[in-house]
């Protein structure tokens, strides 16, 4: 069985990182199971791509599609007419795809093209927020998926609905999770911990990337005044993306609290976000981490593809609602947080699930 493995984006590489060595430890084992990786090149700098590798030992890419930025339409076109390219001469077996990136889509779509089967790490998960571009990735990705991996039992139910045959669906656990707890005794920490002289729980962690949350200037200003004002005076570290920079360089951005530096490395990152008191961020498996590392989580989003994290973990969504903001910030420091469970299946043995039920199926057909 040979497999096309995809990634193109940071959450991609912490995904792969584990479903790799699994394919490589049953290949020495002895199961025919091979894989080549295929690296889009959506996220093409060093801090977003190399170094991710490098800290999580992920094997040096076969082929590297360099597709770079670009509108959802450019970026997508390109990494289609490039994968085509490759199939032509070499096909897989499966082209296993994860989460809900541009890569994951256009992949898809090429493979099915070919006939090859599509693996889906991830299937299932919804916000049923179309506005989101990951929200029409996962939908038309899953529409064409063969084999669907997922990390919940609310995954399983959109699936189901949609009319999945249950037979095809695999409920595995978070592989995101499998990275986390490979690695959570190497985090490292950054420069700026020392710096600043930071404190174990005495700062916040602050990620920002959505549209919503970052493309018109007054609201970007309004919630960062906001969560400045109302932090207790602790330090608000904020990994900023270049693009948010360019505006806050252009508009004169200054906040008592808050402190931006550039993106930092998978170790570093998660080595802030364990020792932190609170995490307020836009993303989705930054609310996994947290609510697995226990991490107080207060998410900027009005849904969430991953209700696992609210229903059972740290994590609490307010939206664009600045009361229900300032709210969820005085519960943090009246210490009166609601205590998380781990999800079922959160156990850092996802990938090892995966690679087995796959060699199961392709064995039984």
């Amino acid at each position: 069985m040979k497999i096309d493995i995809i990634a193109g984006a940071r959450p991609n590489f912490i995904k792969i990182a584990p479903v790799i060595s699994q394919v490589i430890k049953y290949s020495k084992i002895g199961y025919n199971i091979s894989y080549r990786l295929i690296h889009t090149g959506q996220h093409y700098d060093k801090k977003m791509s190399k170094i991710f590798f490098e800290e999580l030992k992920i094997p040096k890419p076969d082929f590297n599609l360099e597709v770079g930025s670009g509108s959802h339409a450019n970026q997508t076109s390109k990494i289609m007419i490039r994968y085509e390219r490759l199939l032509n001469h070499i096909k897989p077996d499966i082209c296993m795809v994860f989460g809900d990136v541009n890569s994951t889509l256009a992949c898809s779509i090429v493979a099915k093209k070919f006939n090859i089967k599509i693996a889906h790490v991830e299937a299932g998960i919804r916000s049923f927020d179309l506005s989101m571009p990951e929200e029409i990735n996962r939908i038309v990705t899953d529409s064409i998926t063969d084999y669907f991996f997922t990390t919940s039992e609310f995954a399983n139910k959109n699936l189901i609905k949609s009319g999945i045959e249950k037979e095809n669906i695999f409920f595995v656990g978070n592989t995101m999770i499998d990275t986390l707890n490979n690695n959570i005794k190497k985090f490292k920490k950054p420069l700026i911990f020392d710096k600043i002289k930071l404190s174990k729980k005495q700062y916040l962690i602050l990620t920002l990337h959505r549209p919503s949350n970052v493309d018109e200037i007054k609201t970007l200003f309004n919630l960062l005044e906001l969560i400045d004002k109302n932090s207790e005076n602790l330090p608000i570290i904020f990994p900023i993306h270049p693009r948010t920079k360019s505006t806050f360089n252009k508009n004169n951005f200054l906040f008592k609290n808050i402190v931006t530096i550039d993106p930092l490395s998978y170790l570093e990152f998660n080595y802030l976000v364990k020792n932190s008191k609170c995490v307020i961020t836009d993303s989705g498996g930054i609310t996994e981490e947290t609510t697995v590392m226990n991490i107080p989580c207060i998410t900027l989003r009005d849904t969430t593809e991953r209700p696992e994290t609210v229903l059972y973990g740290t994590n609490v969504l307010v939206g664009n609602n600045y009361k229900k903001l300032i709210n969820s910030l005085k519960n943090l420091f009246l210490n009166n947080w609601k205590k998380g469970i781990i999800p079922e299946l959160w156990d850092g043995k996802s990938s090892e699930r995966i690679i087995k039920n796959l060699l199961n199926k392709i064995n039984k057909n």
